[in-house]
């Protein structure tokens, strides 16, 4: 006897730079489809950024529910992809159990790949390992990766401080090169749901265009919300609120060490540069069946012919 399957829950996913679109698109896809808009976004999660980072607007956060974003405090300064995978896991079962769609929008390449591919098993690093390894000048940790991992240390750019500390740690702590354990994924959702994806990337011109004409509508605002976290004394000079885009050039103008014009010429570039990275990334990383969309309405016109 043959049993027919439930399907597979739907998720539909607008993935793409900064600038390109994608908040609008989202709440087009969810007030068709009866959804709920869900957070991608690495700097988008922090409540103290909603200006800098574009959030969408209290108006259109009323328009159709959102979740994960601006839930997180600028001292909070172990936020990640794997926590945010597991609260958009949450989010995404509990959307589905009201016979709704989750749209997941956003950015951030890593929280997707983390959510729908799962992340590593990596065991918690000993915490004198750790202290140890961070406090290593990097190029003394790299030449010490190069012993102890050599193909973590050919992969890795020798001044990548970040990285090439975290390989080191994982491999003295846990006795296993990194890429050991990456290649023991778990608790992805990808195999779960029945993924709608969209890449939108619209023609590159027209992207900086509108990353110029944001940057110079925000300055004003963003600089009082930056102003607000650089005052806060909980909030650690090395948190990851404070490495978000813009956050630095305008605490330069503010402190006077930059002028008006050169700190929205550095926002302005900053943002372009990381929307050249994020475009990139979506051109050439997800899988090709990924569809890609050159503008907002074929991005909708597209879900639409999936879901309905």
């Amino acid at each position: 006897m043959n049993i027919a399957l439930p399907p597979f829950p739907s998720v539909a996913l607008i993935a793409g730079p900064t600038a390109s679109g994608k908040s609008a698109a989202a709440i087009a896809v969810a007030q068709a489809h009866d959804g709920v808009v869900v957070n991608a976004d690495a700097s988008q999660v922090y409540r103290d950024l909603r200006v800098l980072s574009a959030r969408p607007s209290p108006a259109d956060e009323a328009r159709v529910p959102h979740r994960l974003f601006g839930h997180v405090d600028g001292a909070d300064t172990g936020y990640s992809a794997a926590r945010w995978a597991g609260e958009a896991r949450s989010t995404i079962a509990a959307i589905h159990a009201e016979g709704r769609l989750p749209v997941l929008v956003g950015g951030t390449g890593l929280y997707l790949r983390t959510l729908l591919d799962g992340i590593a098993p990596v065991p918690d690093i000993d915490p004198a390992i750790r202290a140890a390894v961070r406090a290593l000048p990097v190029a003394d940790a790299h030449r010490l990766l190069s012993a102890e991992d050599p193909a973590a240390a050919a992969r890795l750019a020798p001044a990548d401080t970040t990285r090439v500390a975290r390989a080191l740690e994982v491999v003295r702590s846990t006795g296993r090169p990194l890429a050991d354990w990456q290649a023991e994924r778990v608790g992805g959702i990808g195999d779960t749901i029945r993924l709608v994806p969209v890449r939108l990337l619209p023609p590159r011109d027209l992207l900086l265009t509108r990353i110029d004409a944001r940057a110079a509508a925000m300055m004003d605002d963003a600089m009082v919300e930056v102003a607000e976290l650089i005052a806060r004394t909980d909030v650690p000079a090395d948190a990851p609120v404070r490495r978000a885009i813009g956050v630095a050039a305008l605490a330069d103008h503010l402190a006077g060490r930059l002028s008006r014009d050169d700190a929205l010429s550095r926002l302005r570039h900053d943002t372009q540069r990381y929307a050249k990275r994020q475009y990139t990334w979506f051109r050439n990383q997800p899988p090709p069946e990924w569809h890609i969309a050159t503008e907002n309405d074929s991005v909708l016109a597209f879900i639409d012919a999936l879901l309905r």
